[in-house]
């Protein structure tokens, strides 16, 4: 079986492509990853907070309003309001200062809807990463594994998981630090787990429920366990680790 992979560096993330079948080699393939990348770079010009001219970043800043926002601003802020609704405010795209920053479902959302691109490629498996949160559709049924970083150990895997067709979100502190903030108390989360690991059919959601259940309190499988087709993996400050009752084995 033909195998291809790339990789670029996008939204401040290594973005990878991994691709299997008999298309892998053709030109069809390579310019649907080709568009994958494009599309990316578009959401980070739009969507970046670190990017002054980003329209997140004017929105902060008061220079541009609402309803003067482009559509896929405000479609992407509906998503957040109803990610918030979802988790009962343990998700928030406000941040404790005051300033919209729709991160945490930016990046899922976004690598899911670029990752339409590659579907379009008949005879294709494939996984798209981005950053660590991975989309992957086997046509074929063989799975990919897709590994989970040990926090503990950037360099090394804790574990994995086989995926067919789906998604893998994980949030933590091992990148970033304590930049997640608990939106009932506006305090930065510390302390109570290295990462949380969410597995189920969107991505999008998926990573929204990872930043979710890191912020949520010990009862975090009972969180996840609302949410239908959707599992988690925990891993503490120890390095043990524990799953809801349907996390893949």
């Amino acid at each position: 079986m033909s195998r291809r992979s790339w990789v670029e560096q996008v939204m401040g993330l290594p973005v990878s492509v991994l691709a299997r079948g008999a298309s892998a080699g053709s030109a069809a393939a390579d310019a649907a990853v080709r568009a994958v990348y494009a599309e990316l770079r578009e959401v980070d010009r739009v969507f970046s907070p670190y990017r002054d001219d980003s329209e997140v970043s004017r929105l902060g800043r008061g220079e541009l309003g609402w309803a003067d926002a482009t559509p896929l601003v405000r479609e992407v802020a509906g998503r957040c309001l109803r990610a918030a609704e979802l988790t009962g405010g343990l998700f928030d795209a406000t941040r404790p200062d005051g300033n919209w920053d729709p991160s945490g479902l930016v990046k899922g959302w976004a690598t899911e809807r670029a990752a339409r691109l590659l579907t379009a490629v008949g005879e294709l498996d494939w996984c798209l990463n981005a950053g660590g949160d991975v989309v992957v559709n086997c046509p074929s049924g063989e799975p990919f594994v897709v590994g989970i970083q040990d926090p503990l150990d950037p360099a090394a895997v804790k574990t994995s998981v086989a995926v067919s067709a789906g998604a893998v979100a994980t949030s933590g502190t091992t990148a970033r630090g304590a930049h997640l903030y608990d939106p009932r108390t506006g305090r930065a989360v510390t302390g109570r787990r290295l990462s949380i690991t969410v597995v189920g059919p969107s991505l999008e959601l998926a990573d929204v429920l990872a930043t979710a259940a890191f912020v949520s309190g010990d009862d975090w499988t009972d969180f996840l366990d609302r949410i239908a087709a959707y599992e988690g993996l925990c891993i503490a400050p120890d390095g043990t680790w524990r799953t809801t009752a349907g996390w893949p084995r």
